[in-house]
């Protein structure tokens, strides 16, 4: 191969490669070798059409397409890869030329990695809030620990509001039920709301085994089938019981804790939730500081590698969706959309990462970052041992190339957060 020419103009490059002869026919002969057994000509056999003949009645240059694309990785390693300029994604067929003689000349345009000129990255005076755990949040946690261990009881009495009333109920719009409306031995808990409103205001002062009609006018704003709608509700009260929280004092913090007193559990409530709050703090701040440093950056960025980052994002949200039991189309579908209005949705935060990515690999460059095999063994082992499986399996995994610049990204960050001066957080107006 040869190449003829190179073009760089902005993001975009330009390459005019020669192809050799014997390389082309290799690659057009792997082609035809794949398409004979598919190929029916008069007078042969399916699948064992001569090339020639094929050729003869498709036209000559009926394989030249797919022999490319056979011998591709080849030309790619020769014409793009060997370029001073790094290419993102696969290039582009912008002309393919066949001379008398079949010399094979290609025209192939690629996006190009883009010229980055980073700026302040060091010193950035980034906010950072501080850790501060209420006294109501420390009794909310309480209020949440007493009630897992709370017992219930039922009581032979009519129903008041924090009862739960074990309910069998059907909704009638003028007499005939409608869908949705029917429960039997529902769990109520009279004042949590979960019902429509009005409906378990009703059921104070019912006993069990007591049954009675409730009148309910549907909000303007429900279900568009019963939106507005009165209906009726027929109610019958199996049981009624209340819900013994237990006091918070001493012997609650012993039964529910290690500790002696309710002031130790307090004490260690709180520093809890201050450990919880520094690191999403910690997080927040190294975070804003690398968004930061990526918005002093200029750069001209490539579509392509918005799109890559776009691919990522959506592919892990994906995953997200399917440990839920949804299909990307599912929700899409549940959220008003499709899968194309989704990925606009998603366009800003790929575009920012997408910054930060090449803000992070310029930082490389300059400082001269570089991992050790240590590192890599060490970080190998730690990936290991998070996932459970062998070091050998997650060398299998992980490309060896991918894992060296994941570290040096990860170094590139530290020298962006170790550097950033925190300062308080501006007032909300």
């Amino acid at each position: 191969m040869i190449v003829k020419s190179t073009e760089k103009n902005g993001n975009q490059a330009t390459v005019v490669v020669e192809i050799d002869k014997e390389l082309m026919e290799s690659g057009i002969n792997q082609a035809y070798m794949k398409a004979r057994k598919n190929i029916m000509i008069p007078g042969f056999r399916k699948g064992k059409a001569p090339r020639k003949m094929i050729e003869s009645m498709y036209g000559a240059h009926v394989f030249y397409e797919d022999g490319l694309e056979e011998i591709f990785p080849q030309v790619y390693d020769f014409a793009i890869a060997g370029q001073e300029f790094k290419a993102i994604g696969r290039p582009s067929l912008k002309d393919m030329q066949i001379s008398d003689d079949n010399i094979v000349t290609l025209t192939l345009t690629t996006e190009v990695y883009p010229e980055v000129t980073l700026g302040q990255y060091k010193g950035l005076e980034v906010e950072k809030a501080v850790a501060e755990v209420s006294d109501a949040q420390v009794q909310a946690e309480l209020d949440r620990m007493a009630e897992n261990v709370a017992s219930t009881e039922t009581v032979d009495r009519p129903a008041q509001m924090g009862d739960t009333v074990t309910i069998d109920f059907e909704g009638f719009d003028n007499g005939v039920p409608f869908d949705g409306g029917k429960g039997e031995n529902h769990d109520l808990k009279l004042g949590s709301g979960s019902f429509v409103p009005g409906f378990e205001e009703q059921l104070v002062g019912m006993s069990a085994g007591e049954e009675k009609d409730i009148d309910i006018t549907f909000p303007e704003d429900y279900h568009k089938d019963l939106a507005g709608k009165a209906v009726v509700f027929h109610v019958k009260v199996n049981k009624v019981t209340v819900t013994q929280v237990p006091e918070q004092d001493d012997e609650f913090a012993k039964d529910v804790s290690s500790f002696e007193t309710l002031e130790e559990l307090k004490a260690d409530i709180r520093a809890k939730a201050i450990a919880e709050q520094e690191k999403q703090i910690q997080s927040t701040f190294e975070n804003a500081a690398v968004e930061k440093a990526a918005e002093n950056t200029t750069v001209e960025m490539p579509e392509a590698l918005v799109e890559r980052e776009l691919d990522t994002q959506m592919e892990r949200f994906a995953y997200q969706l399917q440990m839920s039991g949804y299909s990307m189309e599912q929700y899409a579908k549940m959220m008003g959309g499709d899968v194309n209005t989704m990925r606009k949705a998603f366009r800003p935060t790929a575009e920012k990462q997408a910054k930060v990515s090449v803000t992070l690999e310029k930082i490389v460059e300059v400082e001269g970052i570089t991992v050790s095999d240590e590192e890599i063994a060490a970080e190998i082992d730690s990936l290991a041992s998070q996932y459970q499986m062998d070091a050998s399996k997650v060398k299998e995994l992980v490309p060896a190339e991918e894992l060296t610049e994941s570290l040096k990204t990860r170094k590139a960050t530290k020298i962006i957060v170790d550097s950033a001066v925190a300062v308080a957080p501006k007032a909300a107006e």
